[in-house]
């Protein structure tokens, strides 16, 4: 049992003396990075759905309907 002690408080120890934790300003900088990527994959996703036209209730999107023009 002394070793999970032993683990505990030198995890501790790290956690309060060693580590660099980042600034209120730098996780909310991360934040918007991360959320604005994340808008941007999913317009991206969206966008390629729309094109392609993987979609069950029957649209089959831009190409499906220049493929029905041409044919």
């Amino acid at each position: 049992m002394s070793k999970f002690g032993n683990y505990v408080k030198e995890s501790y120890e790290e956690l309060v003396h060693k580590v660099s934790w980042p600034t209120f300003k730098e996780l909310q900088n991360s934040a918007v990075v991360v959320a604005v990527a994340a808008v941007i994959l999913s317009l991206v996703i969206f966008v390629m759905d729309w094109v392609c036209g993987i979609n069950p209730g029957g649209y089959k999107g831009i190409l499906g309907f220049i493929y029905a023009l041409i044919g």
